[in-house]
């Protein structure tokens, strides 16, 4: 199979869809792998790398389309390049349809095979395509938090890990996975006073028996988020629905009870985002001001620090990708139910469920559109 690799675009993003170890290994498996000039620059990873694994070196993103049949990327397709993608063609990469219409309609129309990273299961229901970027975020998002609660930045002025006489910063994060367990391991580590809260018994429970004495955990409920964030410094929202929108936890009207210059870090903003004031930013512009309350709500925090992120994510990509090149995306999502659910769109049709709710738009079931 050709498989491409085009240069991200998304601004501020410097992640790239494959190492060059990656496409040594399509290449060792017999697939051909045409990578964009200067693709993995901003990872640290040259043209001459990507030659020395075998791998095609081509002028611009328009010959990678032209000529690939599967695309690997990063990040979702942006409208130039989603106006590339054709018919039969398989595209595999983050996705995030659900607060993105245009983009959902672009796929579908385009009759290309669509595979989202975020939706991939695994045997013990995680998302293991996801679990690498939660992880980076959730260690990013302390260190993005304290850096906008700097008074410069707007924020309150205040040192999460205090120091001696002076109390530490309050740290909230909302939602106790991934995300949220990196991220208050990390604000915990910097000395912050740290409460996860999270609506699962079982991973409160996870939580206290692994991490007891590091921090501490609560039952979400409405009145005990409005209780913690009113004396918070900083609030990681951390909350993520599989493939669907991300619930609005915190509303606007909740900010008037936050301490002025307190900061608000989404990860979930990729999602949509769990402050009702959430709105996408980028590295180059990260953080605004609602209300007094400081937001960072950047849309691909990993790509910060994007060597990193990049290893991580192919890591946990390159089985998949071998498995698609090698059988075929049919084969292969006949073959692994887990990668079938990563099919969010094929042929024009919709084919994930959580995203169909979302958008309204009818859906297809996965399991029909394999088989058809």
């Amino acid at each position: 199979m050709k498989i491409g690799c085009p240069k991200e675009i998304k601004p501020q993003e410097f992640r790239v869809g494959m190492t060059p170890s990656t496409a040594g290994e399509a290449v060792r498996h017999g697939h051909e792998v045409l990578v964009e000039t200067n693709a993995g620059t901003g990872a640290g990873f040259s043209d001459a790398d990507y030659v020395a694994a075998g791998a095609t070196i081509l002028p611009d993103a328009a010959a990678v389309f032209e000529t690939a049949e599967m695309i690997v990327k990063v990040k979702e397709l942006q409208p130039a390049e989603r106006a590339r993608l054709r018919e039969g063609q398989i595209l595999f990469t983050y996705l995030h349809l659900a607060p993105d219409p245009d983009q959902t309609r672009d796929l579908m129309a385009s009759g290309a095979t669509c595979i989202a990273y975020e939706t991939v299961t695994d045997a013990q229901g995680g998302l293991p395509l996801l679990a690498p970027m939660s992880e980076v975020a959730g260690k990013l998002a302390p260190q993005v938090g304290a850096w906008t609660l700097q008074k410069a930045n707007g924020g309150r002025g205040v040192l999460l890990g205090g120091v001696p006489g002076v109390g530490p910063g309050k740290v909230v994060v909302i939602g106790g996975g991934v995300v949220g367990t990196h991220a208050a391991r990390v604000a915990a580590g910097m000395g912050a006073d740290v409460t996860v809260l999270d609506r699962s018994l079982p991973r409160l429970r996870y939580l206290d028996d692994t991490f007891g004495g590091l921090f501490r955990n609560r039952y979400s409920s409405a009145a005990a988020t409005a209780e913690l964030i009113a004396e918070a410094d900083l609030v990681v929202g951390a909350v993520l629905i599989p493939g669907a929108a991300a619930p609005k936890l915190v509303t606007r009207a909740d900010l008037s009870a936050m301490k002025p210059g307190a900061a608000i870090v989404d990860v979930a903003i990729d999602q949509g985002g769990c402050f009702e004031t959430s709105k996408a930013t980028t590295h180059e512009d990260p953080i605004y001001d609602v209300d007094g309350i400081m937001h960072y709500c950047v849309a691909n925090m990993p790509g910060a620090v994007a060597r990193t992120s990049t290893i991580a994510l192919t890591n946990a990509t390159m089985p998949y990708l071998l498995a698609l090149a090698d059988k075929g995306w049919r084969q292969a999502c006949l073959d692994d139910p887990h990668l079938l659910e990563g099919l969010n769109v094929h042929a024009g049709k919709l084919t994930y469920f959580a995203v169909g709710k979302a958008l309204g738009i009818d859906v297809t079931s996965p399991a029909l559109a394999v088989k058809a």
